[in-house]
């Protein structure tokens, strides 16, 4: 791929913008010599106008996305690229959140223009571990655990139970809570059948990757092996509930 065209891949203007910077000579190595379109290139080793490009193609970025911001790009402001690079939107494919986060809840969201990681870790089907903490409106019963692990709990307007989930009470009304499914606002409707009212939610984890030290707001940049391990916990996750799908049931 010429330099141009990798330009135009990470979201440095259309073909003729990228042509453009090449030939303008604002392109060069991290030691300042000059790139043709032609010349060999390593990202890592590739500046525009004195700046390193941002995340090479088939990265993904984890988020401590903030309460009030949105992740769709046909929404209205104020939305999750407004935290990332200004290319990142412009980006083909472009840098998409994995599922997403409503604007009333924070922290861990992945963001990745692996459209088949994407797929993986947002399908249905994947039934990757994702773990909430929250504070809620009315003080806990005592039985809440028992009552979401028990693999029958209904949602309103739904037709089939949600799978079992582990709860865990850490105050009067705080708790942290572990689903492995991806129903329409299913923490704070799980919560409301049951009698109580989320008032703060934030993901914590999913699957092998938490929040750790990244501040609300802030992201960071995943390595190889992070991509690596969620990949594999995702199809394992997915294998172990096609596997459960099809025993037999017991007595």
């Amino acid at each position: 791929m010429t330099l141009s065209r990798y330009l135009v891949a990470l979201g440095h203007g259309t073909r003729k913008e990228a042509e453009r910077i090449v030939r303008q000579r604002r392109v060069t190595t991290a030691a300042g010599a000059v790139l043709r379109d032609t010349d060999a290139y390593v990202h890592h080793d590739v500046f525009v106008d004195g700046a390193p490009l941002d995340a090479p193609p088939g990265s993904v970025i984890l988020l401590n996305k903030p309460v009030g911001y949105v992740c769709s790009l046909n929404d209205r402001p104020p939305m999750i690229y407004e935290l990332l690079p200004a290319n990142f939107p412009k980006r083909t494919p472009v840098m998409a959140s994995i599922g997403r986060l409503d604007a009333d809840t924070s922290g861990l969201l992945l963001v990745t223009d692996d459209g088949a990681l994407n797929h993986l870790l947002a399908s249905p089907k994947s039934h990757v571990p994702r773990r909430y903490a929250m504070t809620l409106a009315e003080a806990l019963r005592g039985d809440e655990s028992a009552v979401l692990a028990s693999g029958t709990l209904m949602l309103k307007s739904e037709t089939s139970p949600l799978l079992p989930a582990a709860f865990t009470a850490t105050g009067e009304r705080t708790a942290d809570i572990t689903i492995s499914e991806g129903r329409y606002h299913q923490v704070r409707r799980m919560m409301a059948a049951i009698g109580n009212h989320v008032h703060t939610l934030q993901r914590v984890a999913i699957g092998p990757l938490s929040l750790g030290d990244v501040a609300v707001g802030r992201w960071r940049l995943l390595g190889a092996t992070e991509i690596h391990t969620l990949r594999e916990a995702a199809l394992a996750a997915k294998a172990g509930a096609k596997a459960e799908a099809k025993a037999p049931a017991t007595a």
